[in-house]
């Protein structure tokens, strides 16, 4: 319970017998219609029906009676009683249950409130006391939490500070320090310590020794010029490339060793040799540089995860040079082979990374009884496929690397379940990064889960998100919001702290939000391509006749349908896939519908095919028909452009600034948004920006000042904010640029990559060392979900219904990858691509090893299709037939 309960318990019965009258007529009324849940706009739609009169009603609900009902996320209504999910603020929750007959409250626990769900759906399952309750708070029962809502996603600040407290005090609570420091290697050779310092007062005397002389030689005296001398006092390489950075560092050590305070905690921790390896799991979709945005299951988490790389690389790379070490980083991108692949690399198994030296994507098909998988499979289907998919990533990523990983990061539901596996089988650090979690995308999703488990799976979904983000050592969000929502808005992983799927478990306690395993790390965007329009000399001036014919021809074909009559007119440009979440058809049923914005600008839509046909993604077909319909039904051929969806990262940057000199602005309009790429893309190119005020964009946009906050949910507002806007303009000509500058400004000052990728590098070297001391807590919750994995999603994935997909028999890679030779197409291809050709000489000159070099394609061949009996049998049945029709014909003839 919240440490408001008792303040919740005190005030709720007062403010009911206050207006005993009209509550009880309310209530009547909300248990009149049987058992349902109720949101808040239901509570307030049924009070204010109840208490027509207005002055009436505001007396009754100000006060405490007003605050419950307003924090009220939803109501179970299950008659004589109501019981009320009341949310006081991010994260901090109470449950109470009101008797409509006589009005009393009691307090109730979330699992008393989750039976009274489960009884609206399934009321036998809900008193089944053999039902299965899966309850992960009694192994977080002695973790350390945070406190306060706003300090939420701060996770490694509370933690250097906790550290700061455990390693404090007397001399030998520092030891588990020391002995970490014992433990760091690279390939046998010790770094930072030896065992002549295994002991605090050792190290601490030879500190100070070693800092005075060091503190003596000229600041830039190169490592290796005093190394053997240190060497005799206990040192070991990794303290620096020079003399003045091993003084700082030896310096920073020190002050922890005799008062630890977090600001030195969290700068030695990232100035430790700990990380080299890096392992990403993506694992669903198309995954690859070119050629691929806008497939099904394909879109910003691409695009994020080759940004993060080369961030992440860039600072390894500096990492290291710091710590004056000759060490050669890795990171692998592990996610799927496609052998089906057609138009793209997606059937390679290893592709360099582009603008990076000692990156790439290693593709590991799906291996089934049958043999390879070769079709594309939708992220909803994916999961039979996952645990074999684990087993074979693991060798081949200790097969590249020579070594276990230092860091493995997940990203979706899919890729953290992996990286959950992998993580735990090497006994290595794990972090997540959800993306989007599921659940809170669609309403009632758990308790509903039956009516949407066929198109769906969500049964296997949110069992691998549970699992998954309880497995990691830390989870990186990009927003606060993703955590923790808003004031009226429940947080992505927030929806996750209680919830039940009546018929297969209740889950009383999931995660929590307060837990200091979460961590808020915005992503930027790649600003040598997304800049403003204003960078006239920087500018892709070889994609503008393009973008021109894209734009504004007055033909149709398959790139584009529409045409937009009067150019003169501004663009309001969206970009996104077409599925219901990004709301893309309520964007252009807004446009529609608004008579005044359809007179002040043009709408452009890039996404998806025109054709539903060519997709295989259900929920993609659905919208590609809806935007049909809305086309025809408000008649907008004349006023909006429908563009198939572009894959040209470098094309798609200059047609934001295209939009730009149009003096447009970029809408993003879904229904919900973890973090928003495109927000940041479109303002890093100057576009003024409307976004949706649900999730993420909410944080990056400063409403009015560096963009606007629309509500998805209320298109006539929105369209109409958007009109206000266009008409400002119109009488303002400095009104574009002030709120496109204002843009500019947020983006340079909060959403870069380099800030994230220092702060992923510090979580991953923090983490490490946080779950070293923590082991045994550890160790028992990871025990548990193991129980739950093996008993329960395995099941569940096996029996996963998923549409026939034709598997190809396997051919086994040679062992010795050198000797493959890419087909004679390939070789045009990537003679085509000069970043990949310059990627291949780089590492040829740099003898990154045979593992690395090239890029290779995987053969499969298809072994020929025996027929089996029974189409032997129809066969001569049909022959027989066939036979005999002829002989009868020919006798009546004759």
């Amino acid at each position: 319970m919240s440490s408001s309960s008792s303040a919740a318990m005190d005030t709720m019965p007062d403010a009911l017998r206050q207006s005993r009258y009209h509550m009880k007529r309310c209530f009547s009324r909300f248990v009149g219609m049987g058992r349902r849940l109720m949101k808040p706009q239901h509570l307030k739609d049924e009070i204010e029906q109840t208490i027509e009169d207005k002055a009436e009603r505001s007396k009754v609900l100000e006060g405490s009676l007003g605050d419950i009902l307003c924090s009220t996320q939803e109501a179970a209504v299950v008659p004589p009683n109501v019981a009320f999910a009341i949310r006081h603020n991010p994260g901090i929750w109470d449950y109470v249950k009101v008797d409509s007959d006589t009005l009393s409250v009691d307090l109730i626990s979330s699992t008393d409130y989750l039976k009274f769900k489960e009884m609206i759906v399934d009321d036998n399952w809900a008193k089944d006391e053999n039902a299965l309750e899966i309850d992960f708070g009694a192994f977080d029962a002695g973790t350390p939490k945070l406190s306060l809502p706003h300090s939420i996603g701060n996770g490694l600040g509370y933690i250097s500070k906790f550290m700061t407290s455990m390693l404090g005090g007397k001399t030998e609570t520092a030891k588990p320090l020391v002995n970490y420091l014992l433990t760091l290697d690279r390939n046998g050779e010790k770094l930072m310590i030896n065992e002549a310092l295994n002991t605090v007062t050792n190290l601490q005397e030879a500190l100070v020794i070693a800092e005075v002389f060091v503190s003596a030689l000229p600041k830039d005296t190169p490592y290796q010029n005093f190394e053997q001398r240190l060497k005799e006092w206990g040192f070991e390489k990794g303290w620096g490339e020079n003399a003045e950075r091993v003084r700082q560092t030896m310096r920073i050590l020190s002050e922890i060793l005799q008062a630890p305070d977090p600001i030195n905690m969290e700068a030695f921790f990232s100035r430790l040799p700990v990380i080299y390896n890096v392992v990403i799991f993506s694992i669903h979709g198309y995954f690859g540089q070119a050629d691929v945005l806008g497939l099904p299951d394909t879109g910003g988490q691409v695009v994020y995860i080759l940004d993060q790389v080369r961030a992440l690389e860039e600072e390894l790379l500096s990492r290291i040079k710091q710590q004056g070490l000759n060490v050669k980083p890795q990171i692998l991108v592990v996610t799927r082979l496609i052998p089906d692949a057609k138009g793209n690399k997606c059937n390679q198994e290893m592709e360099p990374i582009v603008n990076a030296m000692h990156s790439h994507i290693l593709r590991v098909p799906f291996n089934t009884e049958k043999g390879v998988l070769g079709p594309w499979v939708s992220r909803f289907d994916i999961y039979p496929y996952l645990e074999r998919f684990s087993q074979d990533a693991t060798a081949k990523i200790l097969e590249i690397m020579e070594r276990k990983p230092d860091l493995i990061i997940g990203n979706y539901t899919d890729g953290n379940l992996v990286a959950s596996l992998v993580a735990n089988k090497l006994g290595v650090t794990q972090g997540t990064i959800a993306h989007a979690l599921e659940k809170t995308k669609y309403e009632d999703s758990d308790v509903k889960w039956r009516d949407l488990d066929s198109k769906y799976h969500f049964s296997c979904q949110f069992t691998a998100d549970m699992i998954a983000m309880n497995a990691a050592d830390f989870i990186i969000t990009s927003t606060y919001q993703e955590i923790a929502g808003s004031k009226t808005r429940t947080g992505q992983y927030e929806s996750h702290v209680s919830f039940t799927m009546p018929g297969l478990y209740r889950v009383p306690s999931c995660i929590d939000v307060f837990d200091p395993k979460f961590n808020i790390a915005s992503p930027g965007a790649d600003q040598s391509v997304y800049f403003p329009s204003t960078e006239k000399p920087k500018r892709f001036a070889k994609f503008q006749p393009a973008i021109e014919e894209l734009l504004f021809s007055k033909d149709e074909n398959q790139e584009h349908i529409g045409i937009l009559a009067d150019r003169k007119k501004p663009i309001m440009f969206s970009m996104a896939r077409l599925d219901t979440v990004k709301n893309i058809t309520g964007l252009t049923e807004w446009f529609g519908k608004n008579k005044r914005l359809r007179k002040l600008a043009n709408l452009v839509i890039v996404g998806g095919f025109f054709d539903f046909t060519k997709s295989k993604d259900r929920e993609e077909i659905s919208e590609i028909k809806k935007m049909h319909f809305l086309i025809e039904k408000y008649q907008l051929k004349g006023q909006m452009r429908w563009i198939a969806a572009q894959t040209d990262r470098y094309r798609n940057g200059e047609l934001y600034r295209c939009i730009a000199d149009s003096k447009g602005v970029f809408v993003q309009p879904a229904l919900y948004e973890a973090f928003g790429l495109t927000v940041i893309e479109a303002m890093n190119c100057g576009l003024p920006t409307f976004a949706t005020n649900q999730g993420g964009p909410a944080e990056i946009i400063v409403d009015g000042v560096s963009g606007f906050h629309i509500d998805p949910n209320n298109g006539d507002e929105s369209s109409n904010k958007i009109a206000d806007f266009f008409e400002k303009c119109k009488g303002d000509s400095s009104y574009w640029s002030r709120v496109s500058q204002g843009g500019l400004n947020r983006i340079n000052e909060c959403y870069t990559w380099k800030i994230y990728a220092n702060k992923v590098l510090d979580m991953g070297s923090v983490y490490g060392f946080w779950r070293r001391m923590n082991k045994e807590r550890k160790q028992a919750k990871q025990r548990y979900i193991d129980i739950l994995y093996n008993l329960l999603f395995k099941k569940m994935a096996k029996n996963l219904a998923v549409p026939s997909e034709e598997s190809q028999p396997p051919v086994t890679p040679s062992k010795t990858r050198e000797s493959q030779q890419p087909a004679a197409s390939e070789r045009q291809d990537s003679a085509a691509t000069p970043e990949l050709e310059d990627q291949k000489d780089t590492l040829a000159r740099n003898g990154e090893g045979k593992q690395l070099m090239g890029i290779q394609k995987v053969e499969y061949t298809r072994l020929p299709r025996t027929p089996c009996v029974c189409h032997w049998f129809c066969l001569c049945i049909s022959s027989v037939i066939v036979v005999y029709a002829l002989l009868k014909l020919y006798g009546m003839f004759n």
